[in-house]
């Protein structure tokens, strides 16, 4: 099956350069000028993909990335900057874009983010259907792929997470972020440290990165998360898992 890909780029040149390159990769492409109209056809259509640019007329890129979270979609987002906008990339990262190209890239550097990010998809979907025979034989434990602390069961190889029973939607950094807690309970990490561990980078002026996503992974693990019972803070350091419910 195709994979359908949202482009919102305002530069024709551009948006019509990412879809050649789509379009060689086997995939479909459906290209948009307007925030505001690159949010309704993603309301309107199923796409495997968002490429969106930050500038862009009516809505811009870094509400439009908002507003689709908002919705509780987990579709890969990747956000097109400017090589000058180190802020809308910080930005773009704690509203819940997946990665970032910065302006003007290469051709072979959006060609292999994009295989990158379908790679991961399609090995979560396989992962997830594999998941789903093997339930259906009580004799078929997977109790070494899994993690489980209080309710929330977190399956490592097909990247989804369950909390009393019900599958939460996250997206790859916060599951990404919540597995590291899981595989480390109890162990205070600063924020430095967290942006160096799960998004590999550790640069001054990213700690808000950090806070954004720990809230927002709150908000969907945490019966309270003003009074969290999983993801702690250390005041005054970091923060940490908690060790045993």
């Amino acid at each position: 099956m195709k994979k359908n890909v949202l482009i919102v780029e305002d530069d024709s040149d551009i948006a019509h350069l990412i879809e050649l390159q789509l379009l060689d990769l086997g995939c479909d492409a459906d290209i948009s000028h307007d925030g505001l109209e690159g949010f309704n056809l993603f309301k309107a259509q199923q796409y495997a993909l968002v490429i969106l640019d930050i500038m862009l007329p009516s809505m811009d890129g870094l509400d439009v990335c908002k507003a689709i979270r908002a919705s509780g979609s987990s579709v890969p987002i990747m956000m097109l900057t400017a090589k000058s906008t180190e802020l809308d990339r910080v930005l773009g990262l704690e509203l819940g874009a997946d990665d970032y190209l910065t302006k003007p890239f290469s051709v072979l550097e959006l060609v292999a983010r994009v295989k990158a990010i379908f790679r991961r998809e399609d090995f979560l979907r396989s992962e997830n259907h594999r998941e789903a025979i093997e339930e259906s034989d009580p004799l078929q434990s997977k109790i070494q792929n899994q993690l489980t602390v209080g309710d929330i069961c977190i399956n490592i190889s097909s990247r989804s997470v369950k909390k009393e029973h019900e599958i939460l939607s996250l997206t790859a950094k916060e599951f990404d972020l919540l597995l590291f807690f899981a595989q480390n309970p109890g162990q205070v990490f600063t924020r430095t440290q967290l942006l160096d561990k799960v998004w590999g980078y550790g640069h001054d002026g990213y700690e808000h990165t950090v806070n954004s996503h720990i809230n927002r992974l709150r908000a969907k693990v945490e019966k309270n998360p003003a009074k969290p019972d999983y993801i702690l803070t250390a005041w005054g350091v970091g923060y940490k898992f908690v060790e045993e419910l």
